[in-house]
């Protein structure tokens, strides 16, 4: 799925990847791989692949003719403390470092380039400086692991109203993050959900941080459905994503509204705003 460039000014192509969590919802796991490719897709994205073997997500890749363009570093079930990641919370670095390890095994399995290192809650009881020094400790380690297996990795800052107490508070905290440990191993993944629901101010926040930016995910709140269903300007916003010649993948991470191909006329109704 892509937005052809237009008239003379120099523009991006869009690669929009489905989020596999998210999208087809409809069918099993295994079978929204093709579903993918069927609807136009030529990447993939889901959070956490570590219920199957690699060698089974590895095929049905091929199969489908998909790229895996990101996946998470484990995180726990929901109500455990866990549950938005392990970064920044003290006492657990080994469990966080075998999983940093267990998702560079997955996404060199999967010739996956980028792996979401998830940050966590800050814990009941624990100080928010003495969680993000952990954090920063923790993602500069994660920087030279992912360095030696060739896998570049992604910072999220999520919104407070769906993920109280997450250890990154803003787009500026995660780009000083990443520009402190990580030099040319450490990006952001902007979500542009988080974003409005959080910092709103999308274009100026994006432009910003353009040249740190590796992954970009849309979602329309307040309802977090495909875009076009919610508040946000998308002609405006993909067009300053255009202009501004990013070169990655756009992870469509939404819960549609509907059924999941009818929902993705958007992509259509928008496809323009490059041009």
């Amino acid at each position: 799925m892509h937005a052809a460039a237009g008239g003379g000014r120099k523009v991006t192509t869009f690669r929009f990847d489905a989020n596999l969590k998210w999208l087809f919802t409809e069918l099993e796991f295994e079978a929204r791989f093709d579903a993918a490719a069927a609807a136009g897709f030529a990447g993939v994205e889901f959070p956490s692949p570590y219920g199957y073997a690699a060698p089974v997500l590895r095929r049905r890749l091929r199969d489908a003719g998909l790229t895996q363009v990101l996946i998470n570093t484990p995180m726990g079930a929901p109500g455990t403390p866990t549950r938005s990641g392990l970064a920044c919370i003290p006492g657990l670095d080994g469990e966080f470092r075998a999983g940093v390890e267990r998702g560079l095994e997955y996404a060199t399995a999967l010739d996956c380039e980028l792996l979401h290192v998830v940050g966590g809650i800050v814990p009941d009881g624990v100080g928010r400086d003495r969680a993000f020094a952990c954090y920063v400790a923790n993602i500069a380690w994660a920087a030279e692991q992912a360095r030696e297996a060739g896998v570049r990795i992604v910072l999220e800052a999520q919104n407070k109203r769906d993920c109280p107490g997450f250890v990154l508070q803003s787009q500026e905290q995660a780009a000083a993050v990443a520009e402190a440990v990580g030099g040319d191993q450490v990006g952001l993944l902007l979500d542009f959900y988080h974003l409005q629901i959080d910092e709103g101010d999308l274009i100026r926040t994006y432009r910003r941080f353009q040249e740190r930016v590796w992954h970009l995910q849309v979602a329309d709140p307040p309802g977090r459905h495909e875009p076009g269903t919610g508040e946000i300007g998308w002609r405006a916003v993909l067009r300053a994503v255009a202009e501004s010649g990013y070169p990655g993948w756009i992870g469509c991470e939404y819960a549609p509204a509907g059924e999941t191909v009818a929902g993705l006329d958007w992509v259509r109704r928008f496809r323009g705003a490059a041009a």
